[in-house]
């Protein structure tokens, strides 16, 4: 462990605060704020000492939706534990919440261990999981209990993907029932499957094969239908209910309604739905694969909306559901077949600065973007104040950013281990400058200098929204 860090002179902004202060950091933990200048600040001592002037100094990101090494479509996210969380470093992210897959016919415990072993001595950065339940009967419901206590709190659900993850509403509302008496919360890929697959089948039978046909079965309208559904089984259950990857404006009105009526419903976005859409779907020579992901892409009306679910606190919290797949060899399995097409886009390592690019351009505020990205879905999934934010006792995860350097972000300079960017040649305004994990130099001035195993699994409270 090392000593003593001071960070000196930098503007610190968390959720709830901006203050210029200076940060003492003590065996991987903060142990002190004082404003800058002050004598409380001048008499902190350390062995290192970090010079934070004209820039910002903010809690390490927390991704709560990510798929590392995931098997999908016959082939696997291109990203490892190692090269994704050495990539959300780069992006001043000190946190993911992966997802163990239980596989139709085995135990959540089977499928929760290979995802320890997957990550263990591999990451970067800290990590939790969630844990997605495909096949809900009495042994996986008993074991639901078991995980909650030992900081699995949460569990994912489907209502798409027939045949693979899909559940029906029976199963639904079982797993329901369960966490609204273990304390655990439900995450639902809300969309109609079912309807989906008989539109993918009418598509390819009209010879309607190119990606951008990927975006036009999976109807904005079939993703409001679902999540009004699950927000009614899940009030039936009397369970909380996180809905994931919101993409269009008509399940933002549902999540809305539901929050309207005091129930206890949340919602997440991704930055891909807040700075893509159909547009890129239908870039020609099959380009708009790169673009195809579940929920897809919605025409750029929708923006808006999320932006302002934003605002009003109707979608609290931003993860990527980074989930890679080359151009080369993954995404054109599906030339000739958009449902063949690998569902997921690489963003661990862009989610803060096009956030920041958000606050830059006017959609939120400074302390608005550190809670969405920090400090909400550290509550979400009980890890607040232990990570998203900078107070004493938190865990030293500390991001320098310089909000006025510029960068165009490209795949030639990306760390992700993806053959594009799903934003390239996109101009942005500021970018991480260092990066502390409990404490360690994670990215020291724009150079890696962390290794694979320093990141260590942090097993979660219950949401924090719910206590």
């Amino acid at each position: 462990m090392t000593g003593r860090t001071v960070i000196r002179g930098g503007l610190v902004i968390t959720a709830s605060d901006e203050i210029h202060a200076d940060v003492l950091i003590e065996d991987g933990r903060i142990a002190a704020l004082a404003a800058s200048g002050t004598p409380a600040a001048e008499a902190f001592t350390a062995e290192r000492s970090i010079d934070a002037t004209g820039k910002y100094v903010i809690p390490g990101g927390v991704d709560a939706h990510t798929h590392m090494e995931l098997p999908f479509g016959g082939t696997f996210a291109s990203d490892t534990f190692e090269t994704g969380t050495r990539a959300a470093a780069w992006g001043g992210t000190t946190t993911i919440v992966d997802f163990a897959v239980q596989s139709v016919g085995h135990s959540l415990r089977e499928g929760l261990d290979a995802w320890h072993a997957k990550a263990e001595g591999n990451c970067a950065i800290d990590y939790g999981f969630h844990m997605i339940v495909s096949d809900v009967n009495q042994e996986t419901l008993k074991e639901m209990d078991l995980l909650v206590e030992e900081g699995v709190t949460s569990f994912k659900q489907f209502m798409a993907y027939p045949g693979v993850f899909y559940s029906d509403d029976g199963q639904i509302l079982r797993a329901m029932q369960r966490s609204a008496e273990n304390g655990g919360l439900i995450m639902m890929h809300a969309e109609n499957g079912i309807a989906i697959d008989v539109l993918v089948e009418q598509a390819l039978a009209r010879g309607e094969t190119d990606p951008r046909y990927h975006g036009e079965v999976r109807k904005a309208l079939l993703e409001a239908e679902a999540t009004h559904r699950a927000i009614k089984l899940a009030q039936v259950a009397g369970a909380p209910l996180y809905v994931v990857h919101v993409s269009a404006m008509e399940a933002v009105a549902e999540l809305a309604r539901a929050r309207d009526e005091g129930l206890p419903v949340f919602g997440e976005t991704c930055p891909q739905y807040l700075f893509l859409s159909t547009d890129n779907l239908a870039e020609p020579d099959f380009e708009g694969s790169k673009y195809v992901c579940s929920t897809p892409l919605r025409p750029k009306e929708h923006q808006a909306k999320l932006w302002q679910g934003l605002r009003t606190n109707d979608l609290q919290v931003v993860s990527t559901d980074h989930c890679p797949f080359c151009f080369v060899g993954q995404k054109e399995l599906g030339r000739g077949d958009f449902s063949k097409i690998p569902n997921g886009l690489p963003g661990v390592e862009n989610r803060m600065d096009l956030l920041h690019q958000a606050v830059v351009d006017g959609h939120i505020s400074r302390r608005r973007w550190i809670e969405i990205a920090c400090a909400a879905p550290a509550r979400m999934f009980g890890m607040y104040p232990k990570k998203g934010t900078i107070t004493p006792g938190a865990d030293a995860d500390v991001v320098i950013y310089d909000p006025h350097a510029e960068q165009i972000v490209s795949a030639e300079t990306h760390h992700m281990n993806v053959d594009y960017s799903a934003y390239e040649g996109k101009r942005l305004t500021g970018r991480v400058e260092t990066v502390l994990s409990r404490g360690e130099l994670v990215i020291t001035e724009r150079e890696y200098t962390g290794h694979a195993g320093h990141g260590v699994y942090t097993p979660r409270s219950t949401s924090q929204y719910l206590n």
